[in-house]
């Protein structure tokens, strides 16, 4: 059984690529996404954000899919992606996306030429509040001019009793995709006791170091490390 943990909604055809190798999917969403609540708003800001900023950075491919709902993404910038899945969302609207190749999280963002002398420049972080804000500290420490592009956000996802009793079914060799931490901690907050103890007994497999941890933290005793967020790489660390 392979607990796949994307935001309700986004999962079908990573459940596709499971049963295509042999598995099983569950499909146990950590997070919901929404609108921006101020959609005028989110629309003029990344209208902006297109016209006047240098570098513009894409949180996640809902990032893509949301900002792409509001304005066309036609731009000049230097455009870059977290992770692979959000460049290759970037691609499909024809734009030309630097992207980490190893460490594909925020540190290895940071770490791309375009973002190692930001003094003065106009950066804009389009995606969703919350998370660690290690970017947003990040470009202030280096002088860059911040714009935040809200374009959507993020909720806690409405699980029932069919999803509690499916995780309850769980054996330990279950493998639990986890490529948010937000997420994660959704999971552990919304689900039974007995429900969340039986999901954490089994095989954790996580998109980042920072993730292993809080996986660890929040109780797996049994984590793996994925090369990335990507479904592939997700699946080739089971």
């Amino acid at each position: 059984m392979i607990v796949i943990t994307r935001p309700a909604g986004t999962a079908a055809a990573f459940a596709r690529q499971v049963r295509a190798r042999g598995g099983v999917p569950l499909l146990l969403p950590g997070l919901a996404l929404r609108p921006s609540e101020d959609a005028g708003q989110a629309r003029a800001q990344l209208r902006e954000a297109l016209r006047a900023d240098p570098l513009l950075l894409f949180t996640s491919p809902a990032a893509v899919r949301f900002a792409a709902a509001l304005a066309p993404l036609r731009t000049r910038a230097t455009v870059l992606a977290v992770g692979q899945g959000t460049a290759a969302a970037l691609r499909r609207h024809g734009l030309a996306v630097q992207v980490p190749t190893r460490q594909q999280d925020s540190e290895g963002l940071l770490d791309l030429p375009a973002l190692r002398d930001v003094r003065g420049r106009g950066v804009a972080l389009i995606g969703a509040p919350g998370g660690r804000g290690l970017l947003q500290q990040r470009l202030l420490d280096g002088g860059a001019r911040l714009r935040e592009v809200w374009v959507y956000r993020r909720a806690a996802p409405r699980l029932d009793r069919r999803h509690a009793e499916a995780v309850r079914q769980l054996r330990r060799s279950a493998r639990v995709l986890l490529s948010s931490a937000q997420a994660l901690a959704n999971l552990h907050g919304t689900l039974p006791p007995e429900a969340w103890s039986r999901l954490s007994a089994a095989v954790a497999v996580a998109s980042s170091e920072r993730l292993e941890a809080a996986a660890r933290e929040a109780g797996f005793r049994h984590v793996r490390r994925a090369v990335s967020a990507l479904p592939a790489d997700l699946l080739a660390a089971c």
